[in-house]
């Protein structure tokens, strides 16, 4: 594969140029962005998944205090179009897995999908008057001019040492990172140091306007199922298959072996629907677990599944700081 990723770099040179065109285009006003009435947070990265963006709208609906919040999401791999609002009846293959998660532990929020994002506002605007929309994955998507900008990087995959797709994961330029108010180092240890804080604050090298935060994965110390709840300690005494589709696995896998659980991993590719087939395999086997997201994809999970929950934990001041940034929209 990284050999393969070598060859490729003339693609990734091309891939740059069109990069660079596009959004030169918009910072001159070539192609135009539309602003809206309502608060827009733009939740996004410059790679290709997994920065945590989907813990970090959680994080974001947990914590805003007393606002009426819509999240628009474009519904990834979902097999419909156009503005759907999320309701109970839909499933993962309709909306998405993503929002469908994050409909079922927020239910006063208004959850939608339109990969139109600038039809997907109007109609939140017209038809759900949200005092907040946060726009997930929509760093990319230039169509709309958001109030503010988060943008995610993951801790052992600094967008600052990466390179344009595909020799490398960046689907943007690093020079965009202008564009957000707040960059935060996402996965990091939880008892990250200050030295290295401070170096990777160098590595970035934030414009005036901008904060550098941290935060990691907080994991639960249950695990959920159709069953009910066991104590995760509890899986050390079973033969565990951990199942995973999604971008990145290996915080997760090294947090199942720091608490002495011995997994055996199938790893499937980001956002994979899983075929009866395999479902009947899964069955077959005495534990199985796997996260949020693919859990939600399991539609007819059996009592065997379980998942474990993840949210983001803030380092220093930056719960603080991030609340303090959402809340001076409205001024």
């Amino acid at each position: 594969m990284q050999l393969l990723r070598k060859i490729a770099y003339p693609v990734s040179l091309l891939y740059a140029l069109v990069v660079y065109v596009r959004n030169y285009c918009y910072d001159i006003g070539i192609i135009k962005s539309q602003q809206f009435k309502t608060p827009t947070v733009c939740i996004g990265n410059l790679s290709i998944g997994g920065t945590g963006k989907t813990p970090m709208i959680e994080w974001l609906l947990a914590n805003i205090p007393k606002k009426r919040l819509a999240v628009l999401s474009r519904g990834y791999k979902r097999k419909s179009k156009g503005f759907i609002k999320v309701a109970t009846t839909h499933t993962a293959k309709e909306v998405g897995d993503e929002p469908l998660q994050m409909y079922k532990k927020f239910r006063d929020s208004i959850i939608a999908v339109d990969a139109e994002r600038r039809n997907g506002i109007s109609i939140l605007e017209a038809e759900y008057a949200p005092e907040i929309i946060l726009l997930d994955d929509a760093f990319q998507h230039r169509k709309v001019h958001a109030s503010v900008y988060f943008l995610l990087t993951s801790f052992n995959n600094l967008y600052m040492k990466d390179f344009y797709l595909p020799t490398g994961n960046l689907r943007d330029s690093k020079k965009e990172a202008k564009r957000a108010k707040l960059i935060i180092i996402t996965k990091c240890p939880l008892d990250l140091d200050s030295a290295t804080q401070a170096e990777i604050i160098k590595q970035v090298n934030p414009l005036q306007h901008q904060r550098v935060l941290f935060c990691g994965f907080e994991y639960e110390q249950i695990v959920r199922g159709n069953k009910g709840n066991i104590q995760l300690s509890a899986l050390k005494q079973k033969k565990v298959t951990l199942v995973t589709g999604i971008a990145n696995a290996a915080p997760l896998c090294l947090y199942l072996e720091s608490q002495g659980i011995m997994i055996e991993h199938l790893e499937f590719p980001d956002h994979h629907f899983f075929t009866k087939k395999e479902l009947k395999e899964f069955e077959a086997k005495e534990c199985v677990l796997t996260t949020e997201k693919d859990y939600t994809r399991m539609n007819s999970a059996t009592d065997n599944i379980f998942y474990l929950a993840v949210k983001h934990s803030f380092l220093n001041d930056g719960k603080r700081v991030v609340l303090k940034t959402i809340e001076e929209l409205g001024n």
